[in-house]
C-alpha cells in the first residue's frame, strides 16, 4: 500500500528565455516578452510529492521535517531571488523555462532521497501555468 505525501514551497527568480544560437528576432518571434534581455521574474509555487510504503515503526512515507530540509537546501537557497540564467551554475547552458526548471528541481531532489520513494515535483509559474514532471 503506497501512499503519497506533499510538501509545498516558494521562491522567487528572475530569468531570460533565449537560445544563443538565435538571432534577436528568432528569439523574440518564439518567446516574446520572456526574451526581454532585462530579464522578467516569477513567484514560483512549488509541490513536491513523494510516494512510497509507509513506515512500520514511524508511520511515515517520509519525515516532512526531513522534506522540508532538502526542499531548502536544494531550491530554495539554490534558487530563491537568484538571476536563473546568470546566478545559477544549472541554467548556464540550459534555457530556465518552467519545463527545464521542474527536471532539474526533480533531480536535485531525488539524488536526496531514499531511493525507494517515488517523486513528482509540480511547478506553478504563475497561477495558469503549471509544469509537472515524475523522472
Amino acid at each position: 500500500m503506497k501512499v503519497s505525501v506533499c510538501r509545498k514551497a516558494h521562491f522567487n527568480a528572475a530569468h531570460r528565455l533565449f537560445n544563443p544560437n538565435w538571432t534577436f528576432e528568432k528569439n523574440q518571434e518564439v518567446f516574446g516578452k520572456c526574451n526581454n534581455p532585462n530579464f522578467h521574474g516569477h513567484n514560483y509555487n512549488l509541490e513536491v510529492w513523494v510516494k512510497g510504503e509507509i513506515d512500520s515503526e514511524t508511520g511515515y512515507v517520509i519525515d516532512l521535517k526531513i522534506l522540508k530540509d532538502i526542499i531548502e537546501s536544494e531550491v530554495e537557497d539554490r534558487f530563491d531571488h537568484k538571476n536563473l540564467n546568470e546566478d545559477t551554475v544549472e541554467f548556464q547552458k540550459l534555457i530556465p523555462t518552467a519545463e527545464n526548471i521542474v527536471v532539474v528541481i526533480w533531480k536535485l531532489i531525488k539524488a536526496k532521497l531514499d531511493p525507494k520513494l517515488e517523486l513528482k515535483v509540480r511547478l506553478f509559474e504563475t497561477e495558469r501555468n503549471v509544469v509537472e514532471f515524475e523522472g
